[in-house]
């Protein structure tokens, strides 16, 4: 598949997601064998990520959620977002792998903004 193709299968499997909460859409979009992997270390199957998915919609309802960057390199698509509710924002980087036209793979990396400017310090010595 084409980096074209890939990124819009990310495109349209997010859309429903963004915009109404459509779970079943996005699982249309997932392989069977798709794992999701977090910053810790930790992964999810298929079945273990939809029901997270599922969970949060009740929490997160009324969540703003804005793509700033949607990019792909061969079978890799990168989606930058950040996602805003009235008390809280985060800053959001997935990493989602693409075979077979459905999304095999995802890696998520979460940072709450209001921790953006500490978190970008741990590296200078003057620190």
């Amino acid at each position: 598949m084409t980096t074209t193709e890939n990124k819009s299968i990310v495109g349209r499997a997010l859309a429903g997601l963004v915009d109404s909460g459509d779970v079943d859409t996005l699982a249309s979009f997932l392989s069977e064998d798709f794992i999701h992997h977090r910053s810790d270390s930790t992964t999810s199957t298929r079945a273990q990520w939809l029901a997270a998915v599922r969970a949060a919609l009740g929490p997160t309802a009324g969540m703003r959620v804005d793509i700033l960057h949607l990019l792909a390199d061969g079978d890799h698509v990168v989606v930058h977002s950040r996602r805003r509710l009235p008390d809280v924002e985060i800053v959001v980087v997935d990493v989602l792998r693409i075979a077979d036209g459905l999304i095999a793979e995802a890696w998520e990396v979460i940072e709450p903004a209001a921790h953006a400017a500490a978190n970008g310090t741990w590296w200078d010595p003057a620190v």
